[in-house]
């Protein structure tokens, strides 16, 4: 067993904020779809491209893992 203390990949701030902001944006167009609102479907795909971008900004400001805004937590 290794020593080395591993959040896991995507285990950080910035990606579940970008994958709760996704999974908000894909569930309102779902939704949009099926009911046949054409411009929140496009709005929603408009707000997951927000979910990428929001992700990649607070990785770029130290929330992403490895980022030295990052307290990594043992899992023992």
């Amino acid at each position: 067993m290794s020593t080395d203390i591993d959040p896991g990949h995507g285990n950080s701030p910035a990606a579940w904020t970008a994958v709760v902001i996704m999974l908000v944006a894909f569930t309102i167009g779902t939704f949009a779809f099926w009911f046949i609102v054409p411009w929140l479907v496009f709005a929603s795909a408009g707000l997951a491209i927000v979910g990428l971008i929001v992700g990649q900004v607070l990785r770029v400001r130290g929330y992403g893992v490895g980022g030295d805004k990052l307290t990594v937590k043992s899992h023992d």
